[in-house]
């Protein structure tokens, strides 16, 4: 019998498996010439059914390539989430098809000694980043960085030769299965924390626990059970509130105008980085709502006997919901019309407090009417502080939402010329936080006079004025370095961000340590 040739593509394709080691040295050699000869690279990311490409300067150190861009795009948050890459190397003189197609793993650079060798490295490249890598500000904020990427198969593509594709495979580069399984479990529950902003949740949880603990206090006992139980409705809808937030300010254009974005502001950020598409935030999105629902009716059928019982909770439920959803969805859009920061502290505030205090009172005493006018005065400060955290970010928010017709209190009150005046703004911010610890002054004066309604241990919860007095005294300087001529109005509002964050701690720990005064009210 006659031996049958193989097909011409197969016969000129050819790996470094059975090579021998003058073979390999040879493929190594054509590998690195094209290399040393290149200055520019197509790099591919990926994550689910977002792909992205761009061309990168880069410089190699044998097989390892290196490259400089900023931490914010698309390809580095995308290496962030899905290290794997793929790397097109071809020389810029060549005008047939002979290139190098890189499969490999990304990581950014940390160590300050490696990350000076490889700046050099890139510099003798090209010089047109380096005002950027010196900038002290862009390396402060970590806006920069150095990534290296570690080549597992390199494919040697060469028309012009007898062996038109070869291979260069690095088993020692590549990943144990164990290592890349619960690294990509690792950096997906990450990039899903992320999406529904997890850090924010505090929002949900004070209002949860103070309305447990004010029910505490008028009860004298608590129900576990539908505690956890309403604290896991109220983060799922606070979750599905955020996902609706990014799709919808993705749709009227919001977020991608929104070039000072930060971890307070400018939302996840998972559409414009290409980790999520908009279709998918959408249907995470309903699926956190459908959760919520399937608890809400769960705590109905357990204190009415009945899922779908018409009790004050479903109305309660709703409302929260529909406030959070229309606060940037259509038809309402509340707050393109200023009335964002009110739905903000109403649904995180009063709403969430009262569920929580309702469905405790019908666990305990089913049978008695419903004294809700503890637990609402209780979360008024709570109230005006989370609606101050949505207030202070809208300071860097200024110039996208006036842009895309995002009427807020902030742009209402500061769109006075081409560059924003944040005076009026913040004096509002000011009293506003003063206005929170006077409630929390005047109901420890209560508790003082009427035990049944509060408890002068609440006054605890005056502690964190002193962190108050901080974000203030810092958000001054920072205003008055913003009036100053020749402010650098593209940076200054990251120097915001010390404020935005004292905001944030001020909310939840004036939450914690009411819910403590009342506990203790309840115990002592």
């Amino acid at each position: 019998m006659m031996r049958k040739e193989l097909p011409p593509e197969i016969q000129i394709k050819t790996n470094n498996r059975g090579m021998k080691t003058s073979q390999m040295e040879e493929l190594d050699k054509k590998i690195l010439s094209l290399l040393d000869s290149s200055q520019v690279m197509i790099l591919g990311t990926s994550v689910g059914d977002n792909p992205s490409a761009a061309n990168v300067f880069f410089a190699n150190d044998g097989f390892d390539l290196y490259f400089f861009t900023f931490n914010p795009t698309r390809k580095a948050e995308q290496i962030r989430v899905n290290p794997k890459v793929q790397c097109v190397v071809r020389p810029e003189d060549d005008s047939g098809v002979r290139e190098l197609q890189i499969e490999g793993r990304a990581r950014q650079l940390t160590d300050p000694v490696e990350v000076e060798r490889v700046k050099e490295m890139i510099l003798e490249v090209t010089d047109l980043f380096s005002p950027y890598m010196d900038d002290e500000f862009l390396k402060k904020n970590r806006v920069t960085g150095y990534y290296r990427v570690v080549p597992e198969v390199i494919k040697l593509v060469d028309f012009y030769a007898d062996q038109q594709f070869q291979w260069r495979e690095f088993p020692e580069n590549c990943e144990s299965l164990i290592k890349s399984v619960v690294g990509t479990l690792y950096r997906r529950l990450g990039l899903y924390l992320r999406a529904v902003r997890a850090p924010f949740f505090t929002a949900t949880l004070a209002p949860v626990v103070l309305g447990g603990a004010v029910a505490a206090f008028n009860f004298g006992t608590l129900h576990w059970p539908l505690f956890w139980w309403s604290l896991l409705g109220g983060i799922l809808v606070h979750a599905g509130i955020n996902l609706a937030n990014d799709y919808s300010d993705h749709v009227t254009g919001n977020d991608e105008a929104n070039k000072l974005f930060s971890p307070f502001n400018g939302g996840s950020r998972m559409i414009q980085a290409g980790l999520f598409s908009p279709h998918r935030i959408f249907l995470f999105s309903v699926l956190m709502f459908l959760g919520a629902i399937a608890v809400g009716l769960n705590i109905n059928l357990i204190l009415f006997g009945s899922a779908l019982a018409l009790s004050p909770l479903i109305w309660i439920g709703a409302g929260g919901m529909a406030l959070g959803i229309f606060y940037s969805a259509a038809p309402f859009r509340l707050s393109y019309h200023g009335w964002g920061d009110l739905a903000v502290m109403l649904g995180f505030g009063p709403v969430i407090a009262l569920g929580t205090h309702y469905v405790q009172h019908q666990a305990l005493f089913a049978r008695t009417g419903w004294d809700f006018y503890p637990v609402l005065a209780a979360s008024l400060p709570v109230a005006i502080l989370v609606g101050l955290i949505l207030f202070i970010n809208g300071f860097q928010d200024f110039e996208a939402d006036r842009k895309t017709g995002k009427r807020t209190w902030v742009v209402r009150m500061a769109d006075f010329g081409e560059y924003a005046d944040y005076r009026r703004p913040f004096t509002v911010y000011k009293r506003s936080l003063y206005a929170a610890f006077l409630s929390i002054a005047v109901l420890g004066i209560i508790g003082i006079l009427n035990t049944a309604f509060s408890t002068p241990w609440v006054l605890i919860a005056l502690l964190p004025f002193f962190l108050a007095r901080k974000a203030i005294d810092m958000g001054e300087e920072w205003l008055r370095r913003w009036d100053q001529e020749g402010a650098d109005h593209q940076r200054l509002p990251y120097e915001l961000l010390a404020v935005n964050a004292s905001t944030i701690g001020v909310h939840l720990a004036v939450g914690l340590l009411l819910s403590m005064g009342y506990w203790l009210g309840a115990l002592l």
